[in-house]
């Protein structure tokens, strides 16, 4: 899978398709080949309201994927540790939310490896993934996403939880977007989010859906450091 652009995207407009990939969860034996998965995963947290969204998936034994930022784990440091404690997937969504394509490399690697320390102080963990702030990446931010080992996840279809705030509306488009192999954007700061959350996740377990991380869905993607995913329109093949 090439890293290379055909020109700087924006990449948080892009919706694509993803072709299903194979994924096995180690405590639950899913098979994500055999049976429909996706993937919730949540942005700029651990936020004030980490703690009920946790609890509503322990309760429901549904698992995400937090794209954390450095910030918020510094100042919340007990719900990044619980969430690596109750089998979620944490991902390094810089320090402080920057457009990297409009900062230099050297800020661009200290957001990184800011984030990629304090998690690793507070949950025990290094994140293996990176999700550019505003889903904006070019060739440097690709190169340097290489220099630290991670490829950097994108999402098939949003919530767009932060421009509605509304519950219902929350529920309607995310069940919009949900298909096998899905990676849903959401994010934790929501308040309307997380409390659609119970219902929402009944809702997609009553229709099939395994809850998953997102590196157990694309387990059998066998992504290279650098590489995007899923592979927005424009970038070359």
């Amino acid at each position: 899978m090439s890293r290379h652009f055909a020109s700087l995207l924006a990449i948080a407009a892009v919706a694509v398709t993803l072709t299903p990939g194979a994924a096995s969860a180690a405590p639950k034996a899913v098979d994500c080949t055999q049976v429909k998965c996706i993937a919730l995963t949540f942005d700029d947290g651990p936020s004030k309201y980490a703690g009920e969204l946790l609890d509503t998936l322990k309760k429901h034994n549904a698992k995400a994927t937090f794209f954390l930022e450095g910030q918020y784990v510094k100042s919340r440091p007990a719900f990044a540790k619980r969430m690596a404690v109750e089998g979620h997937e944490l991902g390094n969504h810089s320090y402080s939310h920057p457009n990297f394509t409009t900062i230099g490399p050297a800020a661009i690697r200290s957001e990184i490896q800011k984030t990629q320390d304090i998690i690793k102080q507070v949950a025990g963990v290094e994140p293996k993934l990176l999700r550019p702030p505003y889903g904006m990446a070019d060739i440097q931010v690709s190169d340097i996403a290489a220099e630290f080992g991670m490829p950097m996840i994108l999402w098939t279809g949003g919530s767009r939880d932060w421009e509605s705030k509304n519950e219902e509306a929350i529920k309607k488009q995310t069940l919009a977007v949900a298909k096998q192999g899905s990676i849903v954007l959401m994010h934790d700061w929501v308040k309307q989010t997380v409390d659609s959350m119970p219902s929402l996740i009944k809702t997609l377990q009553k229709k099939g859906y395994h809850l998953v991380t997102v590196s157990e869905l694309i387990k059998d993607q066998k992504l290279e450091p650098g590489d995007i995913f899923p592979v927005p329109e424009g970038w070359e093949k």
